[in-house]
């Protein structure tokens, strides 16, 4: 049991740390010998010839610099060495180092002078780190030693062989007779190997025949390494903290704070879930634990791998570990103060068991019974007794020496008992002064000592605990962060679960969060996450996450769900996922359909905004006079994708628009007339007079207006705004010549038009939406102010299942410069606040405003998706970018206050990083060419909308620079198609007007 370690079950190397890696894909407990390997790995084994690396993992490692290990003409063996203290190395190795730079001596527990003369420049001393490098000639060298006698005895082939093992020490043994100031004869004859405090009770050789085979031991190291030359990389800001015997210093090397690496991040609660994080002191650590309750925990203490319930006070100085929920709840009858509690699992030969030890912090495992240091609970052993009743002779066999009677090998912790269950409260009456029934069931139990109980250890069933405790608290993560609508990314969650084997688990915790929550939203992101474990759960195989959702199979959950029966229609997603399985591809097409589901949920969630949508009754206008709406283009400065739901109502959103005329022009529009002939008749026109487009739909029933929701259908949007408007009620039992004679006594035409090309980025569908039912709700007699019509867009986009957010319409229908928040929380409302600017400012902006349409189709297919996908999942840097976004936009609005043209055109360049970083791949090589050719003459520049193509708006450095830019362009090869617009400021928004009958 030599290395065994009396503070974690599972050793030294996988001693859970305090710790959580930013770097990982999947969330996992930190354990020392991550930290060991990602520092060998990145840090010191960069650049290092071929050889091998030896490192121990007896010590916590800290080197925050990327080291310039220097390897040239290196031959022989490199030690890694970091910066100590004296009063530290002298229970520590120290390096002796010459001039040179090679190591004369290794020192262990030497004198304070002795260990002075090891001091280097800085006062500080070279500590044996634990880290050693071989080149390949010294490791073969060493390699072959293993066949000689007695060196063979060190190995597994020499104890097969019948050979009393010999345990040699890879420092003051094998590298000691390397040190150049190493003496023949006084290594040869030292008698046996120096022990490291940490070894738990192996005595030193004393016999004669040990001593003997440890001096021909070393005399064929001597003949076989001397000569080989050591020298050390001494790293500045190393850090080494010995995982010793001393219960105090591991509790101080679990609490101490700072960042380890560039990705292993020190935090004082990691990979737990706690009820009252307040109660847990920032100077203690709490790691792979669930505290449920009042569970006080002061500065110094440590819990780690515990489920607790209940109210529960810890005092600085404790350790505990391995307490279950059965357990935990007798630790509210005690004030817990300086001691270690630690529920360990053993074996005994077929029987498991669970058992708990405790001690003091300031105990001495191995001082002797019979000296005066010697403690338990860290008071002296004759107040021990006192107190419980117990004996000395009950504790020790009568065959151990009196001199060798230690806490290590005290008789302490009850594990059978004939009639009764053992548990905490049997180690846990050591603290009281009433025994009690205690102290005779103590005596007539089966106990064992500490050593023996690390002797049966069983390390299987105490990382499967953990593990168990991992998925708990995992759970309670999940749950948490949704219920409390968190930022926390479940990504690596779900993946460490279904690395593990552990995703159904997952699958039920958010199957019951999306059906006990009410909010609308929750229920949106929990699907959302449904849809990542799916998709984890295919590996990278079965094709594409984006792509259609409409399986006949799925189409009763779906409707359940629009139907807000969101209870039933998760479980009936559950029932058919279970059938999509079995194969990647399935899974991939069951993850698609939960996304489908998610946008349902999402629809319904910004629905919510028509309670801020209000009419008021106005007049018929005349048969077959028109009512004309019109409406300028819009700029998103800055701010864009914040207004976008669910981000908008789980955020909160801030963009900056402005509406503008392109080419002088409002490019938007819809007309409306009431006609005799109680029918719709829909006429549709793009593009401009001469090139344009025009299709003609006539609606005279109800079953016409049904593909209302396919955004692809022809008319779709119009015949959304019929029914988002109420001129239309469907579905009804009334036809719809008998709404429309009833209602208006009337049918009505309706013409809709856009000067933009399609995918042009300016906000066009939209802004025609806002255009459309403006025009309907007059021409139906009603009124409605732009704050309602805003609201009115998002609920009729919802309704034709495009999604999308608030920013098209606020920047089209408000005039001017202006900027849209929404907060974060449902219903969905949006405010608007126009930016006071100057006159003459407005004109400067109109000189030095200019778009560029590139020739490119704005990116959109699958863009949504793939965004709301990374922000659902958290991803760490999509959260930061919309905190910035947003951040930018205030910015940007404080810039246009000041009329300082340098500082907006600083925004618009952050924006469109923003923007790229929110949607990778929405900037094509043929607009990034041109945005390189412009960027020495503007200030700042970006596609409109979320990228991809359309229109490029610049505010250049000079004013009226249309001409200047296309010339720029036209002389530049490998442009493609592009034209440039002037553009300005639109002061009125949109305009709502009455003609004559026959005309516009």
């Amino acid at each position: 049991m030599g290395r065994d370690f009396p503070f974690d079950d599972c050793g030294r190397s996988f001693t859970c740390l305090p710790m959580e890696n930013c770097d990982s894909k999947a969330e996992a407990l930190v354990c020392n010998i991550d930290v060991l390997l990602h520092v060998m790995t990145y840090k010191l084994g960069p650049g290092c010839p071929p050889g091998v690396w030896v490192c121990s993992t007896d010590m916590i490692l800290t080197v925050p610099s990327y080291p310039d290990i220097c390897w040239e003409g290196f031959s022989g063996v490199k030690v890694v060495s970091v910066p100590g203290t004296v009063s530290y190395a002298r229970n520590h190795g120290v390096y002796l180092i010459d001039q040179e730079g090679y190591v004369c001596d290794i020192i262990y527990k030497g004198t304070e002078e002795r260990i002075k003369e090891c001091a280097l420049s800085d006062g500080r001393v070279p500590l044996v780190s634990g880290i050693v490098f071989f080149s390949w000639e010294t490791a073969e060298k060493l390699l072959a030693t293993h066949v000689t006698p007695p060196l063979d005895s060190c190995t597994y082939m020499g104890l097969d062989s019948g050979t009393r093992p010999i345990q040699l020490s890879i420092f003051f043994d094998i590298l000691l007779c390397m040190a150049r100031h190493s003496c023949e004869d006084i290594f040869v004859n030292k008698a046996g190997r120096i022990l490291q405090s940490s070894d738990i009770a192996k005595p030193s050789m004393t016999n004669s025949s040990d001593i003997a085979i440890m001096r021909s031991a070393r005399a064929v190291l001597w003949q076989e390494l001397r000569g080989i030359p050591i020298t050390v990389a001494y790293i500045v800001d190393g850090c080494y903290d010995y995982m010793s015997l001393s219960a105090d210093d591991h509790i101080q090397n679990l609490t101490r704070r700072g960042i380890m690496s560039s990705c292993f991040v020190a935090r004082h609660i990691v990979h737990s879930e706690l009820t009252h994080p307040a109660l847990v002191h920032k100077d203690c650590s709490v790691i792979n634990s669930l505290l449920d309750g009042e569970i006080t925990i002061e500065p110094n203490s440590v819990v780690q791998h515990c489920h607790l319930q209940g109210s529960i006070h810890l005092r600085s100085g404790c350790l505990l570990s391995g307490v279950d929920l059965m357990s935990a709840a007798v630790l509210s009858q005690y004030q817990l103060c300086s001691v270690i509690i630690q529920g360990r699992h053993i074996r005994l030969r077929d029987l498991k068991l669970k058992i708990f030890s405790i001690t003091g912090c300031q105990d001495d495992l191995q001082v002797p019974f019979a000296s005066d240091s010697s403690t338990f609970l860290n008071i002296p052993w004759a107040t021990f007794f006192s107190r419980t009743g117990i004996k000395k002779e009950e504790l020790w066999d009568p065959n151990i020496p009196e001199g060798d009677q230690c806490l290590l090998n005290a008789r302490l912790f009850p594990v059978l008992h004939v009639s009764e269950p053992i548990g905490i409260e049997d180690v846990l009456w050591f603290l009281e002064s009433e025994r009690g029934q205690f102290l005779s069931k103590w005596q007539s139990a089966w106990r064992l000592s500490m050593r023996e109980v690390l002797n049966y250890l069983d390390q299987q069933a105490e990382l499967a605990w953990r593990q168990q405790l991992f998925l708990n608290q995992a759970q309670h993560k999940i749950q948490s962060t949704l219920l409390g609508r968190k930022d926390n990314s479940l990504w690596p969650l779900i993946r460490a679960a279904v690395c593990e084997g552990h995703e159904q688990q997952i699958l039920n915790t958010l199957d019951t969060v999306a059906t006990t929550t009410e909010d609308l939203g929750i229920a949106a992101r929990t699907l959302a996450c449904v849809a990542d474990v799916l998709g984890c759960m295919a590996g990278g195989q079965g094709g594409l996450r984006s792509g259609p959702a409409a399986n006949p199979a799925w189409t009763d959950a779906f409707h359940l769900l629009e139907s807000r029966n969101v209870v039933l229609g998760v479980k009936r997603l559950a029932e058919e996922r279970a059938k999509w399985l079995n194969r990647p591809d399935l899974l991939v097409r069951a993850a698609r359909h939960y996304e489908g589901a998610e946008q349902i949920l999402i629809r319904q969630a910004v629905m919510s905004a028509r309670r801020f949508i209000s009419m008021g009754q106005g007049e018929l206008p005349p048969m077959n006079h028109w009512v004309v709406a019109e409406c300028p283009a819009r700029i998103d400065i800055s701010g864009g994708w914040s207004d976008t739901p669910p981000i908008t109502y789980e955020h909160g959103g801030v963009v900056l628009d402005i509406a503008v005329l392109v080419d002088k022009c409002k490019p938007v529009g819809a007309k409306v007339r009431r006609i005799a002939e109680p029918k719709l008749h829909l006429v549709l026109n793009s593009g401009s007079k001469e090139t344009g487009m025009s299709v003609e739909i006539v609606c005279q029933t109800l079953d016409d207006l049904r593909d209302y929701s396919q955004p692809r259908a022809p008319g779709a949007l119009l015949k959304a705004a019929f029914i988002c408007t109420e001129i239309i009620h469907y579905p009804s039992q009334v036809l719809l010549q008998d709404q429309l004679m009833t209602g208006f006594g009337s049918g009505f035409e309706l013409h809709t038009w856009s000067n933009l090309p399609h995918g042009s980025g300016l906000g066009t569908s939209s802004i025609l939406a806002g255009a459309v039912m403006a025009a309907l709700i007059t021409a139906a007699g009603k009124t409605c102010n732009t704050s309602s019509l805003i609201h009115a867009v998002l609920h009729l986009e919802q309704m034709l299942t495009t999604g999308g957010g608030w920013q098209d319409q606020v920047g089209g229908l408000v005039p001017g410069i202006k900027i849209g928040r929404s907060k974060s929380q449902l219903p969905l409302r949006v405010d608007v606040e126009r930016i006071a600017v100057t006159d003459a400012f407005v004109k400067t902006l109109n000189n030095h405003l200019l778009l560029v349409y590139t020739g490119k189709t704005r990116l959109a297919r699958n863009l949504l998706q793939d965004v709301l996908r990374s922000w659902y999942a958290r991803v760490p840097n999509i959260v930061e970018n919309v905190d910035a976004l947003v951040r930018n936009a205030e910015e940007c609005a404080q810039a246009f206050i000041e009329g300082d043209l340098p500082w907006i055109g600083q925004c618009l360049n952050t924006y469109w990083q923003q923007k790229k970083c929110m949607a990778p791949g929405c900037e094509p090589s043929a607009v990034r060419q041109i945005m390189a050719v412009l960027q020495p003459h503007v200030h700042g520049q970006s596609l409109a909308g979320a990228g991809g193509g359309g229109f490029l708006y610049l505010l250049t450095k000079e004013p009226q620079q249309k001409d200047t830019i296309e010339r720029i362009l036209r002389t530049s090869k490998g442009l493609g198609n592009f034209s440039v617009h002037a553009v300005e400021v639109d002061e009125t928004g949109i305009t709502v007007r009455l003609s004559g009958a026959g005309g516009e």
